[in-house]
This record gives structure tokens, C-alpha cells and sequence, in this order.
């Protein structure tokens, strides 16, 4: 079954892989674990709120999470946060632990972590819980126009 992410890659003719998995928790540590694919190469589509109205799409590998203040920085606003689920939901069209950053509702910008590129493949969401891409980082950045920065920290609560 495919999704709106799935739908839109394959009419842009851009190259993925589809990955299911049993979807048994919300969050990058179990998707990695479920695929085989380390956390690093499993990337967190975070929808963050950057001022009134307006958003952003953060792509950061699972084992970090966003600098906000460097997030801020780069962006040129005084704060960002994370968007509460209901905003992310209606943003998306996608529900929390399945957003894909293809095929979005709304466009938003999207800052992808650095870090991303020094790896030959990644996975990130398709649009549904238990259903991933896998795809050249280069090519994610090249296909939603990404800014690339150095936007990721560690987070202290992932599993190394």
C-alpha cells in the first residue's frame, strides 16, 4: 500500500527502497533496531515551530537530537521548539512515528543535519508507521531542497 511520500518519490522518478517493519513502538531507536540499520543511517523528521505560524522540517540522524539555539541561529528567529502532535499531524497529513518529509500538506523548509551525507544510504519515514525509505542521503537533500548544517546534538537518552 503505498502513501503520499511513496506516491510523490515515485512520480518525481526519484530512487528508494521501501523497508517494512513490524511497528511495535513510536521512535528511531526501535525503527533501527527492527530494520538492522544503525541509528546513525535512521533519521527523525522533527516538525519544529520557529515563531507564530511559522514551521520547519529538521532531519537529524536517531542517536542526536536538534540544537535548538544553533537551529534558531541558522534560521535567524529568536527561538524554535518542537511542534505539539496536533500541529505536526495537521502539517503532515501524517501521524507522530510515521511523518515523512515527502508529500507534506503544508511546504515547509527542511534543515538537514550535516552528518547525514557521510553515509552511503539512510532510512527515513514513508508516510506510515512501519514503512520506511531507504535512499542516498544526497539524493533526500537534493529532492526537498534541504539546508544543510551542522544542526544535530547527541541525545543523551538514545541507546549507543
Amino acid at each position: 500500500m503505498s502513501t503520499r511520500a511513496i506516491l510523490r518519490l515515485t512520480e518525481a522518478k526519484i530512487p528508494f527502497e521501501i523497508v517494512h517493519y513490524d511497528h511495535l513502538r513510536k521512535g528511531a531507536e526501535y525503527a533501527a533496531f527492527a530494520t538492522g540499520f544503525s541509528l546513525e543511517r535512521t533519521v527523525k523528521t522533527l516538525v519544529l515551530a520557529a515563531g507564530p505560524g511559522r514551521y520547519v522540517l529538521a532531519l537529524v540522524p536517531g542517536d542526536r537530537q536538534v540544537d535548538l539555539r544553533q537551529l534558531a541561529a541558522l534560521l535567524a528567529v529568536k527561538r524554535v521548539q518542537m511542534a505539539d502532535s496536533a500541529a505536526a499531524e495537521r502539517l503532515s497529513g501524517y501521524r507522530v512515528g510515521g511523518i515523512s518529509p515527502f508529500g507534506f500538506k503544508q511546504k515547509l523548509p527542511v534543515v538537514m543535519d550535516a552528518s547525514l551525507l557521510a553515509h552511503e544510504s539512510i532510512l527515513i519515514n514513508a508516510g506510515r508507521r512501519g514503512t520506511m525509505l531507504r535512499m542516498d542521503p544526497s539524493v533526500l537533500r537534493d529532492a526537498l531542497d534541504c539546508r544543510v548544517a551542522a544542526i544535530g546534538e547527541p541525545d543523551s537518552h538514545a541507546a549507543h
